[in-house]
């Protein structure tokens, strides 16, 4: 008889494994809530059940205040999702969003516990999103601490008013951090005082996207912030044809020679930027510091334009820097595509001559267009 073909498995059939873990979940999740009177989150349950029906992973466990709930009703609590997660051994999981949530210092000392690599179970979560949760500095600092012995690639801190003291306390968590790349801090109240110490950490870190939209960093805070990383990369720019010739002479030599060195290289340290984002910061000759301010930061911002290889994105939206500042950052990108650095995206307010704001936008990548052109590729 001829042999048959055996079937392969079929996807639908290897996924239903989720299922039964998503199911227990779900259940430890509302018996917790149950035990500590507070209520289910309806986008954790709603996430929960969607997940199963598809009979799907769910990766983003996102945990929401209800925008009304009625009187006398439980609040959620996070303290039963970390509980769920910790009993679970729920390994799936890779962010963990909470939002509009009233963090308690205990809250965040279990949230912080269950992130950190200290000899226990170890939690994939890579993104954590912690979004107008009102937390006090003690909080903070407690979080600060956890950065240093975690897994996070990307923190979102936006819409916590914790002002330049906070800065001051998150910071420190910050310092030589090597696997954090994302950071955002938007609408969080950050004056001028705030732009050296997050300028100080992204230089001595590993952050390379940094979202600072909504704040009044003001010209100074600006100045200060870029400035490790202006100058690093003028220093970068400059260097480059003397490096380049002499990698040319010791390759002529080694082949020549016929000898194969086998030195160990040291890695590169340096402030990698890659997206910066200071829209609705005060950017402007409105403060203090005047015109000249203005002028005093895109003159350090032209270093990053012209030299940096490593930035794509640059968002300066809402901040009134005038024709003389616009000019300037206008030829640093001329410069930049002479210098057959990769495209950048930049936006820039259009309260400036209608010539100048469509030369910035005809010599910058818009926002959004490399995904296109990558769809297009594919059909």
């Amino acid at each position: 008889m001829p042999r048959t073909k055996k079937e392969k498995p079929k996807n639908k059939g290897a996924s239903l494994s989720i299922v039964p873990i998503l199911t227990k979940f779900l259940k430890t999740y509302e018996k917790h809530c149950v035990q500590s009177q507070t209520s289910v989150c309806p986008t954790i349950k709603k996430a929960l059940k969607t997940s199963i029906k598809n009979e799907q992973i769910l990766r983003k466990l996102m945990l929401v205040s209800p925008a009304a709930s009625p009187t006398g009703f439980p609040e959620v609590s996070l303290e039963p999702l970390l509980k769920t997660i910790r009993d679970e051994r729920y390994m799936l999981g890779r962010e963990l969003c909470i939002w509009g949530m009233k963090l308690k210092n205990s809250d965040v000392a279990s949230l912080a516990k269950l992130l950190e690599l200290r000899g226990h179970t170890t939690y994939p979560f890579s993104t954590l999103e912690i979004v107008n949760s009102q937390m006090d500095l003690w909080s903070l600092e407690r979080l600060g601490k956890t950065l240093l012995s975690s897994n996070l690639l990307s923190i979102v801190l936006d819409y916590n008013k914790f002002g330049n003291e906070g800065v001051d306390i998150l910071m420190a968590g910050l310092e030589k951090n090597q696997k954090l790349k994302s950071l955002s801090l938007r609408y969080c109240n950050l004056g001028p005082t705030s732009g050296s110490k997050l300028g100080w950490a992204v230089s001595q870190s590993a952050i390379c996207e940094l979202y600072l939209s909504g704040n009044y960093l003001q010209c100074s805070g600006a100045l200060a912030l870029i400035r490790p990383m202006a100058e690093f990369a003028e220093t970068q720019g400059k260097d480059k044809p003397t490096k380049v010739l002499k990698d040319r002479r010791n390759t002529s030599h080694q082949v020549f020679q016929g000898i194969k060195k086998n030195k160990k290289r040291s890695p590169e340290t340096g402030t990698w930027l890659i997206k910066l984002h200071m829209a609705d910061n005060g950017i402007d000759g409105r403060g203090q510091e005047g015109e000249r301010g203005v002028l005093e930061f895109t003159h350090l911002l032209t270093y990053l334009i012209k030299y940096s290889d490593h930035l794509r994105e640059i968002d300066l939206g809402n901040n009134v820097l005038g024709e003389i500042a616009a000019i300037d950052i206008l030829e640093a990108l001329m410069e930049r595509k002479k210098g057959k650095l990769p495209s950048l995206q930049i936006i820039v307010t259009p309260q400036i001559s209608s010539d100048t704001f469509r030369s910035i936008w005809k010599n910058s990548n818009k926002f959004g267009s490399a995904q296109k052109k990558k769809k297009k590729v594919k059909t």
